[in-house]
């Protein structure tokens, strides 16, 4: 037997928990969803759809932007820091006015609304259950 074969592996850390896995995917697919359609906005404006170029330009710039922070706080939570949590919870409370303004519109939007809404709910459910916390603080106590 050599001394490779003899000495102890090393193991990883404790395994992600899975709501804080679901969390950072559900705040990640909301975060691209709204780049999305911040791109969107810009092309229809570059393409003449609307009549308001410069506006519709900023505003879609300015979606966009707002998209990246919930992709980097759901990359943060992935690495489990602690700072990623706030604004994807955040973005996830946000979902829930959004869902029910959808509702309120009716037809085609009733459907959209109500995958808004519940993507809201369970990523706020999951980013704040027990075992998420624990994962996040836990890796910072001394």
């Amino acid at each position: 037997m050599t001394a490779e074969s003899s000495a102890p592996v090393p193991t990883a850390g404790p395994a992600r928990p899975l709501p804080l896995t679901m969390g950072a995917a559900i705040t990640a697919l909301e975060g691209a969803a709204l780049a999305v359609v911040g791109v969107w906005d810009m092309v229809s404006a570059l393409s003449g759809q609307s009549k308001q170029l410069a506006l519709n330009e900023f505003g879609g710039l300015v979606i966009v932007l707002l998209g990246v922070l919930p992709v980097l706080a759901a990359r943060a939570l992935l690495k489990e820091r602690r700072w990623g949590r706030s604004p994807a919870v955040l973005t996830n409370s946000i979902c829930l006015p959004i869902g029910y303004y959808m509702l309120e519109s009716g037809g085609a939007m009733i459907g959209v609304g109500v995958l808004v809404g519940l993507l809201g709910l369970v990523g706020i459910g999951a980013l704040l259950n027990p075992k998420s916390t624990a994962a996040l603080y836990a890796s910072h106590e001394g």
